[in-house]
């Protein structure tokens, strides 16, 4: 059963006008199982066949004359050595949409991108499936919660049974596309990630210490990111923490979040924090294996959060919209008083403050961090928002409003 991704639209018409569209995302967030759906009839090859890529490697040059376009090309990060000859593809048609491509390793992918495939090549980062997808949602805008976004998205509202199975569950589409067994599927998923790429990447020669940083990173998933307490768990150095972490990021398993960053605010925190982008992950390596354990278990606030804010994220990346340009954070002392919002979203001039609790009991005072931003020059700060367990909206005051984290 294939699931219906948001995204399809935006890639196809990123193909009436680029000559090549590439989706980027994690292993077995569904990349090539989107390219396969949009484009049915084209040719498929995948580079994790070790044929194909010596055959590539072997005659570069004849490559495409074996493999006329326009062809969709997997795992596009292990011939890196073709990307010139990509171009000269691109530059020797006036077609558009010749390649579609597909890469999970993104930080050797991009540099050859942008030196090879400037201008010819439309981005796209998958994560895995949103709760919009999960429920078959065609709302599609990028969540800022703006009152007109708010008003849209109350008419295909519907409030999930249990979130904790689906934050238990996470958000890999084999885990929905048949009855794969959750322990199953993660096991192998890890066991595949620290063999086959992070090996590649990285030459790991102690895998256990891996594995421990792995859990280690994914019990501080929505903390700030403080490489030395992480290595002592790991039984690392604080460099090889922070080298590994590189490799989390580029392979879509983690990702970033950095401080806002303002004159005004001049006590603020300038470390990042992070988030796991898949929280069913989160829960096998903290050995949480049951989604009431998940909910009542010592990481629940922090897994919250890494929901809402991957649900976030891929509101924008579903959209077509890097999300980087507008998601940061804020902690800092303001007053003699410790202050951090969980989420800031930048739109124009506007800044939206998010503040995400795992509770079904909103109120004011959990929004009052929030007029921090009033000092902040050149910036309005819009009503914000106060993500939760609450059924339905209900405005604090004037300034802040609580959402169901369905609204997302």
């Amino acid at each position: 059963m294939y699931i219906k991704r948001s995204m399809e639209s935006f890639i196809i018409n990123a193909g009436k006008n680029f000559k090549a569209v590439l989706v980027t995302g994690a292993r077995q967030a569904g990349k090539s199982t989107l390219l396969k759906h949009i484009y049915p009839n084209r040719a498929y090859l995948t580079f994790d066949d070790p044929i194909l890529l010596e055959e590539a490697g072997r005659e570069p040059g004849l490559f495409f004359r074996n493999h006329p376009t326009p062809i969709t090309l997997d795992e596009v990060q292990y011939i890196q050595h073709l990307f010139p000859y990509i171009k000269m593809e691109c530059d020797a048609s006036d077609d558009r949409n010749l390649f579609s491509l597909t890469g999970s390793q993104s930080f050797r992918l991009m540099k050859h991108v942008s030196e090879s495939l400037v201008g010819r090549v439309a981005i796209f980062e998958l994560a895995g499936l949103s709760l919009r997808e999960i429920d078959n949602c065609g709302f599609n805008r990028p969540f800022i919660p703006t009152a007109g976004y708010i008003a849209e998205r109350a008419k295909t509202y519907s409030r999930c049974k249990n979130i904790w199975e689906i934050i238990h569950r996470g958000s890999f589409p084999a885990l929905y596309e048949s009855s794969a067994d959750w322990q199953t599927f993660y096991s192998s998923y890890v066991q595949t990630y620290l063999n086959r790429d992070v090996n590649d990447l990285l030459r790991v020669k102690d895998q256990l210490r891996f594995s421990r940083f792995l859990s280690a990173m994914a019990a501080r998933t929505g903390g700030i990111l403080n490489y030395t307490k992480v290595a002592e768990q790991a039984d690392v150095t604080a460099a090889t923490a922070k080298e590994w972490t590189s490799i989390l990021e580029a392979s879509g398993i983690i990702t970033t979040l950095p401080p806002f960053s303002n004159s005004a605010l001049t006590r603020a925190i300038k470390t990042p924090k992070f988030y796991f982008r898949d929280t069913g992950l989160v829960c096998f390596l903290t050995k949480y294996r049951t989604a009431e354990t998940a909910m009542t278990g010592a990481l629940a606030g922090g897994l919250f959060e890494t929901f809402a804010v991957s649900e976030i994220i891929k509101s924008f990346s579903n959209a077509g919209i890097d999300y980087r340009m507008h998601l940061t954070y804020y902690r800092g002392k303001d007053k003699a008083r410790e202050s951090e919002i969980d989420l800031l979203i930048e739109d124009g001039d506007s800044i939206y403050p998010i503040e995400i609790k795992m509770t079904a009991n909103p109120r004011l005072d959990m929004t009052n961090a929030f007029d921090v931003l009033d000092k902040v020059k050149g910036k309005k700060r819009s009503k914000g928002v106060l993500l939760c367990l609450y059924d339905k909206p209900v405005d604090l005051n004037e300034n802040a409003v609580a959402l169901p984290i369905e609204y997302v």
